[in-house]
């Protein structure tokens, strides 16, 4: 309908010489129903041919974003600019993150949903001081060392 109407909708506003919205509504409303009747086409049976979905079937995990994403070496994910801590040992290093309709993320590894929490703060490495002067000077021989016997 959006092809048709893209078409000769606009032309048929042209003619009218429509230019605001309030104008269009109220051509749309004279319009639309002529346009029905014109076009429609009556189905072949009355009968209601969709099909109900089985019980467990999960509707979410179809109509949602999947994303492939790698496990790091610490059990971690990145997505959309957040870190994810897997909580569960994975055999695989491939998982897909499963953005839901209602906005809830799954991780899932091999049909499986994976325990995570999201990491909100940056671990802060320790500083190690090294003494500088105690591991760049070279090492010295021991006094009976052969070296020294010369």
């Amino acid at each position: 309908l959006f092809g048709v109407l893209q078409d000769r909708l606009v032309k048929e506003m042209r003619l009218r010489g429509i230019k605001t919205k309030d104008e269009a509504n109220d051509f749309l409303k004279e319009y639309l129903p002529r346009h029905n009747k014109r076009f429609r086409v009556v189905p072949a049976h009355e009968t209601d041919m969709h099909s109900k979905l089985p019980r467990n079937f999960n509707l979410d995990r179809y109509l949602c974003v999947k994303t492939r994403r790698t496990v790091r070496n610490d059990n971690t994910i990145a997505h959309d600019r957040k870190l994810y801590q897997v909580e569960e040992k994975v055999k695989t290093r491939k998982v897909i993150v499963e953005e839901r309709t209602d906005g809830s993320i799954h991780i899932m590894s091999k049909g499986t949903s994976l325990k995570y929490r999201e990491i909100t703060e940056k671990t802060k490495k320790k500083k190690v001081t090294k003494d500088r002067r105690k591991f760049n000077r070279p090492v010295t021989p021991a006094k009976d060392h052969p070296w020294r016997r010369w």
